[in-house]
């Protein structure tokens, strides 16, 4: 419902185009699919958040690995995602009437989507236990972050001076190589990929040694 919402306020009221290179020429395939690891992300890392207090009981009164809940957060949101994956290669094959042979290396992009996810969520689930605001401040960056990565534009869109911003927005690298793998015929560029699995490994390991540093007083402030 919420891609329908947006095409018809960029597409049919605001007549927006693919610019001309593009992966596509169908609005609705290119907005979609650049939405599709937004989605994942987000929907990890929000819930994530308040998962520990939320979860309170498991932590104070049995010997529960905290670790497990925002894994357990990301395989739930796993499932919409392939749901809406899934919507996506059917709609490409009745609009574009093939599907690239490059959707099979998506499972690494879900990968790493994962790997990022849990690292932040790790991280954001400890500090909402000791700072109770952290979840209404994490809405808030996360409404930013979404409109500084390319999903209703163009890179090519965002003004040279302040590009660095999408360069540093592992996000960025993932929008596109959706669009690359799911629209197209283009193989992965190895530069790309590399920066994606620093991002997401690096996160993931900070993210466990920052949330295994807090849990030790997850009890006592719980």
């Amino acid at each position: 419902m919420l891609l329908l919402s947006w095409t018809f306020v960029f597409k049919v009221c605001l007549k927006m185009e693919v610019p001309p290179g593009e992966v596509t020429q169908s609005y609705t395939l290119w907005l979609f699919c650049g939405y599709l690891p937004w989605m994942l992300f987000q929907e990890t890392v929000s819930r994530s958040s308040t998962s520990i207090l939320e979860n309170s009981n498991l932590i104070t009164k049995t010997v529960f690995p905290a670790e497990i809940i925002p894994v357990s957060i990301f395989l739930s949101s796993l499932l919409n995602h392939l749901i809406a994956v899934a919507l996506l290669l059917v709609a490409t094959l009745s609009i574009a009437g093939n599907i690239s042979a490059m959707a099979l290396t998506l499972p690494l992009y879900v990968l790493l989507v994962g790997l990022f996810s849990i690292g932040i969520g790790w991280i954001l689930a400890a500090l909402q236990v000791y700072l109770r605001d952290t979840a209404q401040v994490v809405m808030v960056v996360l409404t930013l972050w979404f409109w500084v990565t390319p999903i209703f534009i163009t890179e090519a869109q965002i003004p040279a001076n302040l590009r660095f911003i999408v360069h540093a927005n592992p996000l960025a690298y993932m929008v596109r190589a959706y669009r690359e793998r799911l629209l197209s015929y283009r193989t992965p560029d190895p530069a790309e990929l590399g920066i994606l699995a620093a991002y997401a490994l690096a996160t993931f390991v900070i993210g466990g040694l920052f949330f295994r540093h807090l849990k030790r007083g997850f009890a006592d402030v719980l």
